[in-house]
């Protein structure tokens, strides 16, 4: 087992990698204070492990809330039926919420647990590559709004991130793919040298081989924390994580919550934010075509819908988290492995790259 931390101070949690973390009960209620226990999955995760992780809360009051599968369902209406669990069995303000599933459950379990009596515990059990390196690592939790992705939430900590690589066995080859999005989302954003390692071993990364996929998940995590705890709350240089994500998330809310993955829409958005960035002058055509090809081989798409027009990105891309003072800031490359936050480029530059042909 591995353990990483981050540094928040006081909010300061471990993140535990290894596999076969959820056979080990003191991992899990070593960081549960009260008697109340809320497990919150979905009906594809929880035939799958649901049982296992009761099991391993022995002496606790466990309620298990199983919510529909899928982006199309991170809304209101679903967060409210954890809310209906909770009241309904008077879970009080030492209970502690588990997110066993994807980002998906993760992101509203996490708001779940920051709005229910002002805030109580949650644990992040992350089953999917995706969230695994990214969304259960950082606090931010939320809801989808048909107007745009994630634009309800909070920043909010778990207490701990146990992250068991054996889960990863029932994950279908298009999860594998989108959780692949992320990982090469931080070699491209912070380490060269993980670029290249990607590069070596994508292959055995798509057939999850054991050690390969640890030591992804370790350098991602590794990477996530350090930009974190830099800068908990997206004032600055965490917005460097969002690279692709802004045409990334206009993707997805315009084919409808679910039809792409996330780390499908983050794989063409990130195309599209390199292609600007070479329009810019900043990387040149080899390291372009270098981090495309290592996308396509992660087996992601490299082109947004072709449906998706000039006027589809703009007006989805204009309620992006990341617009401030009306002014659209883009998370792109002056190198591979150095992002920039920047509102500072010709409209010209981001038209162009809405209107190119990918790949």
């Amino acid at each position: 087992m591995q353990r990483l931390t981050v540094e928040l101070e006081e909010r300061s949690y471990p993140i535990y990698i290894g596999e076969g973390l959820l056979q080990d009960p003191e991992l899990l209620l070593g960081h549960i204070a009260g008697k109340q226990v809320c497990i919150v999955t979905d009906d594809t995760v929880a035939p799958l492990y649901l049982e296992q992780v009761r099991a391993l809360l022995s002496g606790r009051e466990v309620l298990s809330v199983v919510l529909p599968t899928g982006e199309a369902y991170k809304n209101w209406a679903t967060l409210q039926q954890i809310f209906d669990a909770l009241l309904g069995h008077r879970h009080d303000r030492r209970t502690t919420l588990v997110a066993l599933g994807g980002g998906v459950i993760g992101d509203m379990t996490g708001f779940a647990a920051a709005c229910y009596q002002r805030g109580v515990d949650f644990i992040q059990v992350p089953t999917t590559l995706l969230s695994q390196v990214d969304s259960s690592v950082g606090g931010k939790t939320g809801i989808n709004h048909p107007a745009g992705k994630n634009m309800i939430g909070a920043f909010y900590q778990p207490k701990a991130v146990l992250i068991d690589t054996a889960t990863l066995r029932t994950l279908p080859a298009r999860e594998v793919s989108a959780g692949l999005a992320e990982i090469i989302k931080y070699g491209l954003i912070r380490d060269p040298a993980f670029l290249d390692w990607l590069e070596s071993n994508m292959a055995s990364l798509r057939s999850l081989d054991s050690s390969p996929v640890t030591e992804a998940i370790a350098r991602s995590c590794a990477i996530k924390a350090e930009v974190v705890g830099a800068d908990e709350r997206e004032g600055g240089v965490r917005a460097i994580l969002n690279l692709g994500h802004t045409f990334g998330h206009a993707i997805e809310a315009h084919q409808g919550y679910g039809t792409w993955l996330h780390g499908e829409a983050v794989g063409a958005g990130m195309t599209m934010a390199l292609a600007m960035s070479e329009r810019l002058g900043w990387i040149d055509h080899e390291h372009y075509r270098r981090a495309v090809a290592l996308i396509r081989a992660a087996g992601l798409p490299v082109a947004p819908p072709p449906e998706m027009g000039v006027d589809d990105f703009l007006r989805l891309m204009s309620v992006d988290k990341k617009v401030l003072d009306g002014q659209l800031r883009l998370v792109l490359l002056r190198s591979l492995g150095e992002a920039v936050i920047t509102a500072d480029y010709p409209s010209d530059a981001l038209h162009d790259t809405l209107r190119k042909d990918y790949p």
